[in-house]
Formats: structure tokens, sequence, C-alpha cells
């Protein structure tokens, strides 16, 4: 009997056990214009992320303290799954990271077991020795961008979900997997990776014209916007003229050629137009009528007599 109830008390504390490190979070992430979900629990505005969970960024770019140590920057409207091997220990556990589309920056120094990051197209595996200070931005095409930047980078390989293969991404190399494949990459990829430069608020009620930089001039199409990263910027609800100055001015001379235009009634009269046309006489002078019909109405009232009208 004695010894059945030391047996119960050893299973009931290992059973403890276990689910204390099921429950221990493995993330934590400001509910601010973030929206969250999954195994998890909010206290104070931040949500502690249990054995998985969902983080999708609003209009600014989501900050995740990793349990272990480090953190995830989850770009402007991405959606980022967090999940872990519960059989491991949450502090050795490897992390799993879902990203579908957006881009994501991860510091942090990996554990004792790999960490993987995967895409519609690509799986990623983060292994140490190393710090890792990784940036990925995935488009709607499937093109991946992955820059494994610093001199003490991770291990860092790719396979792909359906083709064979593998690339390892070097310390301090940035890459392009075109459309996702092994087969499509570019080696020296110039475009960031990682979330975009957040540009400064423009005054709406200003009417002077921001400064432009030399980035903007040379990329008037941002690569954020192009990825799905940043809203356009909304157009402007005031006139980049300010109201009383003209916008442009046209002269349209109006003159009249007696004898390039005959007189129907006596078509023999006129001779032939001159060569140059330049040379007209003055229109003659008709008395004037009450003002009726405006600008134009007078305008045409003159062809009309000039032709011969009523």
């Amino acid at each position: 009997m004695r010894h059945s109830a030391i047996w119960i008390l050893s299973f009931i504390v290992a059973g403890a056990v276990v689910a204390s490190a099921q429950e221990a979070p493995i993330a934590y992430v400001p509910t601010d214009g973030v929206t969250v979900s999954g195994s998890l629990s909010v206290e104070n505005g931040k949500a502690s992320i249990g054995n998985n969970g969902t983080i999708t960024a609003g209009d600014s770019t989501a900050e995740v303290k990793l349990a272990r140590g480090g953190e995830l920057k989850v770009c402007t409207s991405t959606k980022v799954s967090l999940s872990r091997d519960t059989s491991i220990p949450a502090a050795d556990a490897g992390l799993m990271i879902a990203l579908d589309r957006g881009a994501l920056e991860a510091s942090y120094t990996p554990g004792n077991y790999s960490d993987v990051l995967l895409t519609p197209d690509l799986r990623i595996l983060i292994s140490g020795p190393g710090t890792a200070d990784l940036k990925i931005r995935v488009n709607d095409k499937g093109d991946t961008c992955l820059d494994n930047h610093g001199a003490n980078a991770p291990y860092v390989t790719v396979t792909s979900q359906f083709e064979g293969g593998v690339y390892r991404v070097q310390a301090n190399q940035r890459v392009m997997f075109e459309g996702g494949s092994l087969e499509k990459v570019v080696d020296n990829e110039p475009e960031p990776c990682g979330c975009p430069v957040p540009t400064p608020p423009v005054e709406v009620a200003s009417t002077a014209a921001p400064a432009t930089t030399k980035a903007e001039a040379a990329n008037p199409f941002p690569l954020a916007q192009s990825e799905g990263l940043a809203k356009a910027p909304a157009a402007p609800v005031t006139p980049e003229t300010p109201v009383g100055t003209t916008h442009a001015e046209v002269e349209a001379p109006i003159t009249y050629d007696a004898k390039a235009t005959p007189n129907p009634q006596t078509p023999d009269a006129a001779g032939k137009p001159p060569v140059n046309a330049s040379t007209s006489a003055a229109a003659p002078v008709i008395p004037a009528k009450k003002k009726q019909g405006g600008f134009f109405h007078a305008i045409g009232h003159f062809f009309a007599k000039a032709f011969g009208g009523d």
C-alpha cells in the first residue's frame, strides 16, 4: 500500500513537471495594434504565447520577446505563427516559425536544437553556433529574400518543399530565391530583406511639397508599398498650387483676313489668299449690342457676322 502511494505521488509530480513545461510561454508580445490568437493569456496589455500562437502586425512593426532570449520583429501587415516541440523543455526546444507573406527580422542565439522557418515554398534551418541576425521577406509571387547578417552568423541551410537540393546561406550573404525556387537564386540581392524603413509623416495642411530624398528620386515606388508592407501615401486634400496662383498662361490670338474669306454673295470679289497668312487686316468694327450669353457667345456672334450670318 505504501509503495502504491509513493508511485501515485511520483506520477502526480512528474505530470505536474510536464504540464509546467508545456504551459511555459515561448514568447511575449504587446497587444496594442496587434492581433494575437492561439494558446495564450493576456494581462496588462501583453500576451503570453504558450505552445503555439499566431501574431498579425497592424500598421506598425510588432516587437516579440522570446522567453529564451532575443526577439522577433514582425513587420507591418505580416502574419507569423510560432510553435515549439512540447516533448523538449522550453529552454532547449527548437522554435518553429511559419511565414506566409510579409517580412520578419530575428535576433537571438540559437539553442541546442535547430530552429525552423517555414514559407510556402522553402524550409529554412537555423543552427548554432553563432548569433542570428536574420531578415526575411516573402511576396505574393513567392520571391523570398533572405539576409544572414553578421560575421558570427549561424549555420543557415535552405531546402525546397517541392524540389530537391539544398542551399547554404553564408555569413553576411543576402540572397533572393525567385519564385521560392532553389534553381533561381540571386546570390547578391541589392534590396533589403527586413522591415521597411519608417518614413516621416507628411503634414497634410502644408501647401509646400515635401522634400524628396535621393532614395525616393531613384525609386519613386518604394519597395515596402510594392511588397504590401506599407500603405501608399494618401492623396493631398489641399491643392498643390495655392489659390489665386496662375497654373498656366496660353495666348491664342484671333485674327480675321477679309481676302482669305470670300463673301458668299460675291464669290469673285475676293482674291486668292495671301501666301503669308500672318499678315492680316484688322477686323471691321461692329456696333456693340446688349451683352448676352457671356464671352463665348460674343465670339460666336462675331464669327456669325464675319461670315455673313444674320
